[in-house]
């Protein structure tokens, strides 16, 4: 009643005291018979943190309170690991407020929500919970040890409701048990946004949240507000994103991926059983993902995975119908059956503008559903384009046929875990790798893919029209060559046989020209072994007169 006097009332006080009374009023009523507490892991209606004041969390892990970056003297509410020297910032309640002094205090208002206040007794910040129909004396806000700062509301003494956690609304730092997605009924989604830089936590220019486009998630990093895209996984085939090369459970393990039907949501999120090492993921100031592990024992974070390797991870490198490989030089190329849009900046390295096809498709010249005159051309190993779109088929055989029978459909992509992907637009932000990845078909000309195969591309082409053909040749060429090496075998053989009788005929005719007796001993195939009394018969007992001579290895006798 005072207060609307006052402002009735112009003469009586101008404008900016009355400000100030109302605030100093918000205040007094909020934040009276507060105690400062320090230590503790809970906040009530008559208990406050002050600027040199924090909360722990029971298990000591996180530590809530007042901190100030590098390089600037403004203080902000945050949440950091209370163990490590090194002040690693996990979240920021007033990251696009801060307070200018040390005069803060943070504590829960008359109307139960949390606040941030000044020493003007400006609000910075606040949960800003709506319709809690409560007093102050039933909130209460505790710092858990996975480092979430929840405000609940106590019934009766027992009943705990959820009215606000700081898991729902992230800086740039992804926890273990922290969800990444978002509610279309509600509208409600989290998603992680960058720090300006390293001494000033507001909002940056980059974001990343889990994107649901008809039924297939993925992670996308956005630029500027969410106006362009900067980087994507690929989808999720509910074991590991597809256009994140080589991942695999060294970084997946503990991913899951959770779908509410009741308020149309999906989330990502990890856990990890084991509290050696501490995970994390973060998006830094120039919109790249990292993982983070702190090792017991050692004294800085290690970076386990980055999501952009090479300029290939860029979104769009190549433009429409452009592949991107990181070990070619160039690293972009038109796909097969394409060619430069602008082929003079294309040669200058500009290759945003893409690639177009050199043969119309027959389908979209003839206007007929079930054409066989266009083909399929298989990539392998590729990160799949952007927009896909699910495809109710439940074979890679069924995938094909919808897709040819579609003339919108320009693509399409098949996986285990996902089903049927289909694209009916450019495709953007193909990226090839050595071994990951999945299999792009894409829809060329006969003719194109007639030039493909002289040029002993080594991509399998798939069509109706050309499929059985395909199998018949196979199969008389295999046939072919089982006959001829069945032939030479046959002749191999034969000669092995006439040989060996030709050797034994030689044996017998040297057998005989040696005068062999019954019962002699042959050494080899030609040398006779002389008993001792046929030799000293022979050389008349070994007499002088029959020797021819001496040496080192004895006499020698004729």
């Amino acid at each position: 009643m005072i207060i609307s006097l006052l402002i009735t009332r112009g003469t009586v006080i101008n404008r900016y005291l009355v400000s100030i009374f109302i605030h100093v009023s918000y205040l007094f009523l909020a934040l009276q018979n507060c105690s400062a507490i320090d230590n503790t892991s809970t906040i009530t209606s008559t208990q406050l943190i002050t600027d040199s004041e924090t909360l722990v969390s029971s298990g000591q892990i996180f530590k809530l309170g007042f901190f100030s970056p590098p390089n600037t003297t403004n203080r902000y509410v945050g949440i950091w690991y209370t163990k490590f020297q090194v002040q690693t910032i996990v979240w920021v309640a007033n990251r696009d407020n801060p307070i200018q002094d040390s005069s803060g205090t943070l504590g829960i208002a008359n109307d139960g929500n949390l606040v941030i206040v000044d020493g003007r007794g400006d609000v910075l910040w606040t949960t800003n919970v709506s319709n809690i129909a409560t007093r102050a004396n039933n909130s209460v806000a505790e710092l858990l040890d996975t480092g979430n700062l929840v405000l609940t509301l106590i019934n009766d003494n027992t009943r705990r409701v959820v009215l606000w956690q700081s898991f729902d609304h992230p800086t740039d730092t992804l926890l273990p048990l922290m969800k990444l997605g978002g509610s279309k009924l509600t509208g409600k989604k989290q998603q992680l946004t960058s720090w300006k830089g390293e001494s000033d936590p507001s909002r940056g220019v980059f974001s990343t949240e889990l994107e649901l486009v008809d039924g297939i998630p993925q992670i996308v990093v956005w630029s500027n507000g969410s106006k362009f895209r900067h980087w994507r996984s690929g989808p999720w085939n509910n074991i590991v994103f597809i256009g994140i090369p080589n991942m695999t459970n060294a970084y997946n393990d503990g991913f899951y991926l959770t779908k509410d039907d009741q308020d149309d949501s999906v989330y990502i999120s990890f856990n990890y059983a084991a509290k050696n090492p501490m995970k994390r993921f973060i998006i830094d100031d120039s919109g790249v993902l990292l993982g983070l592990n702190w090792y017991e024992g050692t004294s800085e974070w290690i970076q386990t995975w980055t999501s952009q390797v090479n300029e290939c991870d860029v979104y769009g490198k190549c433009g429409p119908f452009g592949s991107c490989n990181p070990l070619n030089s160039p690293v972009c190329s038109c796909l097969t059956g394409f060619k430069p849009l602008l082929e003079d900046e294309w040669n200058k390295g500009n290759w945003s503008g893409g690639c177009v096809r050199n043969t119309p498709l027959s389908c979209r010249n003839n206007f007929s559903s079930s054409n066989p005159n266009d083909g399929f051309l298989k990539l392998e190993n590729v990160k799949v384009p952007d927009f896909a779109y699910w495809s109710e088929s439940p074979t890679l055989v069924d995938c094909n046929r919808t897709c040819l029978r579609n003339c919108s459909c320009v693509a399409y992509s098949y996986d285990g875990g996902i089903g049927c992907m289909a694209w009916a637009t450019d495709l953007v932000d193909i990226q090839e790798f050595n071994e990951t990845g999945g299999s792009l078909y894409v829809r060329l000309a006969l003719s194109d893919l007639d030039v493909n195969r002289k040029n002993k591309n080594p991509n399998r082409v798939l069509s109706h029209k050309n499929l059985r053909t395909i199998i018949i040749i196979t199969v008389l060429v295999a046939a072919l060559a089982t006959i001829v090496c069945t032939y030479f075998l046959w002749m191999w053989f034969a000669k092995r046989r006439g040989n060996h009788k030709k050797n034994t005929k030689v044996a017998f005719d040297l057998d005989n020209v040696h005068g062999e007796t019954p019962g002699s001993t042959m050494l080899g195939d030609n040398l006779k072994i002389f008993k001792f009394e046929e030799l000293a018969m022979a050389t008349n007992d070994f007499s002088t007169a029959n020797m021819l001579g001496e040496g080192g290895f004895g006499q020698v006798y004729k």
